[in-house]
């Protein structure tokens, strides 16, 4: 299990414990975290999941697919740190990992 912490554009937090297996987007979603749409339900196929990454987190994480990336590009506000967090399993090892909502999912 991992707490994830989400950011709000708005500065507002919310603490997600998310059992390992999981994709982070299914505890953010089971838990009704704001801006964490998950259209699709986790297939990968509608970017409405996507968060940003803090640097210190991006090598801890697996490396982004070539659909993951496609998927990104119909992202308005995408970036280097950008993940959709349908693609993220979780386990203990991202405890405490802090993510941030684009305000475009808001």
């Amino acid at each position: 299990m991992a707490k994830i912490i989400f950011e709000e554009p708005d500065g507002n937090e919310h603490a997600v414990d998310i059992a390992d297996g999981l994709s982070i987007m299914e505890g953010a979603v089971k838990d009704s975290v704001a801006g964490i749409d998950a259209d699709c339900g986790g297939a990968c196929s509608c970017a409405t999941c996507m968060v940003y990454v803090p640097p210190e987190w991006r090598d801890r994480l697996p490396v982004k697919d070539s659909t993951e990336q496609a998927m990104l590009e119909f992202c308005p506000e995408v970036d280097e740190s950008s993940r959709l967090s349908c693609q993220i399993k979780v386990s203990a090892a991202l405890d405490g990992l802090r993510l941030k909502v684009p305000r475009t999912q808001h």
